[in-house]
C-alpha cells in the first residue's frame, strides 16, 4: 500500500519474517563483502604505484589508503590548519587544509592519541567503521521502498558501485553519508530536533547544507500540506522551524570558523578557488568547456544533455514513485549543487555517492519478474564490479608525474 509520502510499505508480515537485527546483519554481511572486494582491487594494485611521499616506501596497502586527499587529512590531523592562507610569488593564495572539513581529521587524531596507531591505520579503519553504519543507515531507508530482499539487492549494487573503494580510504566519504542518512530517516520520520543536530554535525564534515537544506524545506512544506490531516503538534512549527536554521548554520560554520581561524573574511572561497581553473568558481559554465575537451565539440554538448536527461526520467518517472518525495527532492536538488559548484572532474564520480537511493529505483525495475528481475540486478552488479576495477586502476594510482584523482 502506498502511503501519504508515496513511499511503499511492505505487510506486518513481511517485516516479522525479517526481523530489524536480521536484516541490520544482512547488511552488514553485504557491506563486508564489498569491502573485502574493494580491498583485495587495491592490493592488486600495489605493484603499479610508484612510491611517493604519500604511500612511502615500499608501498603497502595503509600507504595506498592516504592517497591523494587522505594526505590533506593527514596533515590536519597531525599537524592541524595553518595560521595564514598560503600564497605564491603573486600573492595568489594556494591549496591548502582550509578546504577540508575538520571532524574526519581531528577525530581520527583524537583516536590516533587514544590507540597510539598512525594516522593511516586509524583513519583508514575509521572510514571502515563509519561505512558500516552508513551502510547498514542506508540499508534501512532503501527498505521502506523495497521489500527486504529487494532492499538488500539495492544495498548491493549501491556498495559496490565504482567509487565505494573510498569507503576504506582516509576520506570524509563514510562520515557525511552516515549523517546524510540519518538526516534523511529523521525527518522522515518527522524528527526534526533530532535532524537538526545532524545538520549541524554535517556542518563540519562535508560541504552539502545547501542542498540538505532544500529537502528540510520540502519536508516542512510537506508536513504543513498535511496539517488538517494530522495536525501539527504542539512546538512541531518550532521544531521545523529549528532545523531549518541549522541548515543554514551548517552552511556558514566551516567557511565562519577558517575566517576565524585565518582572519580573512572569504578563506574558505579563495582556498576552494585555488582548486578551479583560473582560480575561479564558475556555476555550470566548466561543465560545457570540459564535456567539449575530453569529448569533441559535438558528443560533448550531446552528452551534456542526453545524461541529465536520462537522469531526470530515472528519478521522476513513475517507477520512482516508491520512493519517499522527500527523497527525491534530494536526488534533484544534489545534482544541481553539484553542477552548480564542482569543475567536472574524475572525482565526480565520487561525488555521486551519496544518491544512493538511485539504487532504490533500478533494482525496483526488476521487481516482479523472476527470470528478468535476477539477470538485470546480476547485470547492474557486473557492470559495477567492472567499472570498480577500471576506477582502482586508473583513478586511484598515482602516475607520475600526474594523473587524475579519484
Amino acid at each position: 500500500m502506498r502511503g501519504a509520502t508515496g513511499s511503499t510499505r511492505t505487510s506486518g508480515a513481511t517485516r516479522t519474517s525479517s526481523s530489524t537485527r536480521t536484516f541490520a546483519l544482512a547488511a552488514l554481511g553485504i557491506y563486508a563483502a564489498s569491502r573485502l572486494l574493494s580491498g583485495l582491487l587495491i592490493r592488486s594494485v600495489i605493484p603499479l604505484q610508484v612510491p611517493n611521499g604519500w604511500t612511502g616506501d615500499p608501498v603497502t596497502y595503509l600507504g595506498m589508503t592516504v592517497l591523494w586527499d587522505g594526505t590533506w587529512y593527514r596533515r590536519i590531523a597531525e599537524h592541524g590548519y595553518p595560521a595564514t592562507l598560503p600564497v605564491d610569488a603573486l600573492g595568489q593564495v594556494q591549496q591548502s587544509e582550509w578546504a577540508f572539513y575538520p571532524l574526519f581529521p581531528l577525530l581520527a587524531r583524537a583516536l590516533m592519541t587514544v590507540t597510539g596507531l598512525g594516522f593511516p591505520a586509524v583513519a583508514s579503519t575509521l572510514a571502515l567503521v563509519l561505512g558500516a553504519v552508513a551502510a547498514v543507515l542506508i540499508a534501512l531507508l532503501l527498505r521502506r521502498w523495497l521489500p527486504d530482499r529487494l532492499a538488500l539487492v539495492a544495498l548491493a549494487c549501491w556498495c559496490t558501485y565504482l567509487a565505494t573503494p573510498t569507503l576504506q580510504l582516509a576520506y570524509t566519504e563514510s562520515m557525511a553519508l552516515a549523517l546524510l542518512a540519518a538526516f534523511l530517516a529523521l525527518v522522515l520520520r518527522r524528527s526534526w530536533w533530532a535532524a537538526a543536530a545532524v545538520a549541524l554535525v554535517l556542518g563540519l564534515a562535508r560541504p552539502i547544507a545547501l542542498p540538505l537544506a532544500i529537502v528540510g524545506l520540502a519536508a516542512c512544506l510537506q508536513r504543513w500540506h498535511g496539517r488538517r490531516a494530522q495536525p501539527l503538534r504542539r512546538g512541531e512549527a518550532t521544531a521545523m522551524a529549528a532545523m531549518l536554521a541549522s541548515c543554514g548554520i551548517a552552511g556558514l560554520l566551516w567557511p565562519g570558523l577558517a575566517w576565524l581561524g585565518t582572519g580573512i573574511p572569504d578563506a574558505y572561497t579563495q582556498t576552494m578557488s585555488a582548486w578551479r581553473a583560473g582560480h575561479e568558481i564558475h556555476a555550470f559554465t566548466p561543465w560545457w568547456h570540459n564535456a567539449r575537451f575530453f569529448f569533441g565539440d559535438v558528443w560533448g554538448p550531446v552528452l551534456l544533455v542526453v545524461l541529465p536527461v536520462l537522469y531526470l526520467v530515472v528519478v521522476l518517472g513513475p517507477w520512482a514513485r516508491p520512493v519517499d518525495l522527500v527523497v527525491r527532492v534530494w536526488l534533484l536538488a544534489y545534482p544541481l549543487y553539484l553542477g552548480a559548484v564542482l569543475d567536472p572532474i574524475s572525482s565526480t564520480y565520487r561525488y555521486l555517492l551519496p544518491l544512493f537511493p538511485v539504487a532504490a529505483i533500478l533494482v525496483g525495475w526488476g521487481r516482479g519478474h523472476r527470470v528478468l528481475g535476477p539477470l538485470w540486478w546480476g547485470l547492474l552488479l557486473a557492470v559495477n564490479v567492472a567499472t570498480q576495477v577500471w576506477w582502482v586502476r586508473h583513478l586511484l594510482v598515482y602516475y607520475p608525474p600526474a594523473s587524475w584523482p579519484p
